[in-house]
């Protein structure tokens, strides 16, 4: 399967220049092949790939108006066309039902107002050097932080200029990885917000909440940079300032959450998690509650993971009543508010913490839709 290993580069200033121009031609292609597609198709007229590249590359480097276009790596270019094909392509793909998952919208032109640029070199745009360094075409050898090896040599790499300022070189390659050993245990995650998350095994996972404690410092950062002049100077150094309080905070959650799910997926042979609404739960009062708890990254991490070593992972349906039902005796007990964190069974008794029952509950319903249970029970007790 393809991966991307990312890595920090310290581009020296007059690399930094010419990686702005890189990012600045690569947004004016994008935006003329984007702009050509969509005068062909409100003219009726059909484009095809060759000839919007002919256009917005070729013929433009011609013209006194893009003549500059020749001063970065062709291949920045031709990809940049690329991505604008990718783009029209999967909107048309997402509005004839082609395209799985949610509605996309139709591509929109890229400013260069934007906090984030990014460029796309294939194989013939850059090499890695013996000496650690990667070498991007009319760019130069870039230093690179290697915290681990490649796996396999990359057939592409982006170059990518963050809000904060820093660059990254994100490299695509091929890995084979050997499934995990087979394990026997199998773990029900119910998220929540009080606690991460409650597994069905009874441990527990603290909600980090790395937004809420960093609050102050964002507030007090965002303050300063509404006190300065717009256009100045210190504007654009208060700005970064913010993004760079923003990024440490989004750096701290995703390697939390890569460590959690790698422990779990390590441990656990199949896990079951609920498909809960992330989007509709951020509309409510617990909006920043939720975006800060990261739980659609998490269950994206799990899913990717144990696709990647051999494990089993299974979305329960989010109408699933894990909350309102009895994990000893199925019986269905109702709703129930969430100031309510433990109650008593009325049918059989039994006394259930609210989240250990629901992961109970889950972890039973997730393993009779991964074992095609057809009208079986899907009682753990049983």
């Amino acid at each position: 399967m393809q991966l991307r290993y990312q890595y920090r580069v310290y581009p020296t200033p007059g690399q930094r220049d010419m990686l702005a121009r890189s990012f600045g031609c690569a947004r004016v292609v994008f935006n003329d092949a984007l702009r050509a597609r969509q005068d062909a198709y409100a003219a009726g007229v059909k484009i095809s790939d060759t000839e919007v590249q002919k256009q917005v590359v070729t013929e433009a480097k011609k013209t006194p108006q893009r003549a500059w276009l020749a001063e970065v790596a062709s291949v920045v270019l031709v990809q940049a066309c690329q991505d604008a094909r990718r783009a029209y392509r999967n909107w048309f793909d997402s509005l004839s039902g082609k395209r799985k998952g949610r509605k996309v919208g139709a591509p929109r032109f890229r400013s260069r107002k934007d906090n984030r640029q990014a460029i796309r070199l294939t194989r013939n745009g850059f090499s890695l050097r013996s000496n650690g360094k990667l070498y991007i075409a009319k760019v130069g050898e870039l230093k690179v932080a290697w915290s681990r090896e490649l796996p396999s040599e990359p057939s592409s790499v982006s170059i990518i200029k963050d809000a904060a300022g820093r660059y990254f070189a994100s490299f695509v390659v091929e890995t084979t990885d050997d499934p995990l050993p087979q394990c026997d245990a199998e773990v029900g995650i119910d998220l929540g917000l009080t606690t991460f998350a409650v597994l069905s095994d009874g441990k527990v996972i603290e909600s980090p909440k790395f937004f809420r404690r960093a609050e102050r410092t964002l507030r007090k950062a965002q303050q300063s940079l509404s006190r300065k002049q717009k256009g100045s100077k210190n504007r654009v150094k208060a700005r970064i300032r913010v993004a760079q309080a923003h990024a440490k905070v989004a750096d701290a959650r995703k390697d939390w959450a890569h460590k959690q799910s790698t422990a779990i997926i390590r441990e656990n042979q199949a896990v079951f998690v609920e498909d809960l609404c992330v989007t509709g739960l951020a509309r409510t009062r617990l909006a920043k509650s939720v975006h800060d708890a990261g739980w659609a990254m998490f269950t994206r991490l799990l899913e990717e993971k144990a696709t990647r070593y051999g494990r089993t992972f299974v979305k329960v349906d989010r109408f699933y009543p894990s909350s309102q039902l009895c994990s000893a005796c199925g019986k269905k007990d109702g709703p129930k508010p969430l100031s309510i964190r433990e109650w008593q069974c009325a049918a059989c008794g039994a006394v259930h913490d609210r989240d250990l029952n629901a992961a109970k509950n889950i972890h039973a319903a997730g393993r009779a839709e991964w074992l095609n249970a057809c009208g079986g029970t899907v009682n753990p007790a049983a």
